[in-house]
């Protein structure tokens, strides 16, 4: 069945469907068709083109009326199965306590499995779905989530199911990624190998064995998992073809982006301590950068060099890493926002980081990321837009009308 969305003001985000990504100064061009209108057929995009050259009038039509459509969100780094947020933290860092402080003093992490273990399967389900339905309203049209809030066996299958129940019932692609390794338990700590050996490894096993996971991902980080640690375990995971996506160069650096670069994770994720070494380990590799902006506003921790990487000619991605500790937002609007003010972006590179190259972060800029014939009608029809600037100037305003999922307003 098809159906036309007419009178739209401007189509943003155009793109050849053989782009996967875009780097450098491609990230700053912006294709753009002015008084359009936008084809829908079984779910995904079938035509494109000026309200001159239309002639669907035998087919359903929806009237924009002038308003303005563009690629959903691809938010490519997310925690948001968790159980509770943690306002008490929060007091915490405004006092001044550190992230390294309040997970040493039994916050963070540790925290959120401690009150994941105590949910049943179908409230943690209810409480995600919950915050999945939020993000999409406010643009978000693939998205990705990560475990790694049970440290446990059990727990950690849980959140995997729990995302598989989300990617049933919701017509977004999601993404799901085992992050077993994300902390070391309390009862783990004087011997953090036996963690991977009795936890993390056995895990991987099943994951694999079920197809609960799309991806693994390590907090490599000191405190956390060593070099060696994840080295052990991707040795194990690439056993079974899991690709990586890597928690890098948060809070130290020391070696962590080179070994993503070296073991062809499909994106190396933070990024806040970079030097010229490693921006230029990035070069003409297929890992994508992920910046997280939203962590370093949340925490007053430096942000991710995007300036100078894009200036170097690398792509970058834009994700929210939405989770209870470091960013209880899933706002891809202000990410944008933070992205320009604070990382000094353009605004057309802060929407391509946020759109198609986090599609190629999931491994899904063959079906979202841009407005391109083929790929899914996942799109946001905006209210009034000046232009793409809007979104990151307005960082207060709204400017998300509705959302469309497979050419369905959600």
């Amino acid at each position: 069945m098809k159906k036309a969305f007419i009178n739209i003001s401007k189509i943003y985000g155009i793109l050849n469907p053989e782009f996967k990504k875009v780097s450098g100064v491609e990230m700053s061009q912006m294709n753009t068709i002015e008084n359009g209108f936008l084809i829908v057929e079984n779910g995904r995009i079938a035509e494109i083109g000026q309200m001159a050259l239309f002639q669907g009038d035998h087919l359903e039509t929806i009237d924009l009326n002038g308003a303005s459509i563009m690629p959903t969100y691809c938010d490519s780094h997310t925690h948001i199965v968790f159980a509770e947020p943690r306002e008490q933290e929060f007091e915490m860092k405004i006092q001044g306590k550190t992230y390294e402080e309040i997970a040493a003093s039994g916050g963070g992490i540790l925290n959120s499995a401690q009150k994941l273990g105590e949910l049943s399967f179908e409230e943690l389900y209810n409480r995600s779905a919950k915050r999945l339905t939020e993000v999409i309203k406010m643009g978000t049209g693939a998205i990705e989530i990560k475990s790694g809030y049970g440290l446990t066996i059990e727990s950690e299958l849980m959140m995997l199911r729990v995302i598989q129940k989300l990617k049933q019932n919701f017509k977004i692609p999601i993404r799901a990624t085992f992050l077993g390794a994300h902390a070391i338990p309390a009862l783990y700590k004087s011997n953090p190998q036996a963690y991977i050996t009795e936890v993390v490894i056995p895990a991987i096993d099943i994951v694999a064995r079920e197809g609960l996971a799309d991806f693994v991902d390590i907090f490599i980080e000191k405190n956390y998992f060593s070099i060696e640690m994840a080295q052990t375990i991707l040795d194990h995971s690439e056993k079974y073809g899991l690709k990586s996506k890597l928690h890098v160069n948060q809070l130290s650096n020391f070696g962590a982006l080179q070994l993503a670069v070296d073991r062809q994770a499909l994106s190396a994720d933070h990024l806040e301590e970079m030097t010229d070494i490693e921006i230029d380990y990035l070069k003409s590799k297929m890992t994508m950068p992920t910046a997280l902006p939203s962590c370093s506003f949340f925490l007053r921790i430096p942000y991710a060099p995007a300036r100078k990487m894009i200036d170097s000619g690398l792509p970058i991605a834009l994700a929210s890493d939405f989770n209870p500790g470091s960013t209880p937002s899933g706002n891809m609007n202000f990410v944008l926002s933070l992205a320009c003010i604070y990382q000094r972006m353009t605004p057309v590179e802060a929407f391509h980081a946020a759109t198609i190259n986090g599609a190629y972060a999931m491994d899904l800029a063959h079906e979202v990321g841009s407005i391109s014939v083929g790929k899914l009608a996942n799109f946001i029809v905006s209210k009034e837009l000046q232009s793409i600037a809007s979104i990151p100037y307005s960082f207060g305003r709204n400017i998300v009308d509705c959302v469309y999922i497979q050419g369905e307003k959600f």
